[in-house]
């Protein structure tokens, strides 16, 4: 069963460029991991935001020891204004169920 995870992280302000070229630098890499299905990156003032979503579990627990995230947050972690905020979604489907959730 997928997993979908969102990631949200506060840059200092006088870091949003180095915190945006690090995650960029990081996106290629995890695109190659098995059991990618969704890692998309967003930005709004300052904020970036991962939507990323796994094949399952094992996968996602696969990407959470990888080197491109270990190199990223080495990368970005005094960049930061406070910790990630990371968590794991479970899907709420309503309406139209093709338009209501992600899709693998």
């Amino acid at each position: 069963m997928p997993v979908v995870v969102v990631a949200t992280m506060k840059a200092k302000p006088e870091s949003v460029d180095a915190v945006r070229d690090a995650c960029k630098k990081a996106i290629e890499a995890v695109h190659e991991e098995p059991g990618c299905e969704l890692y998309a990156l967003h930005e709004a003032d300052g904020t970036f935001v991962f939507v990323e979503q796994w094949a399952d579990a094992d996968a996602l627990k696969v990407h959470s020891t990888a080197p491109a995230v270990g190199n990223l947050f080495g990368t970005i972690g005094e960049h930061l204004d406070g910790a990630p905020d990371i968590k794991m979604l479970q899907p709420v489907v309503a309406g139209d169920p093709a338009k209501g959730q992600l899709r693998s």
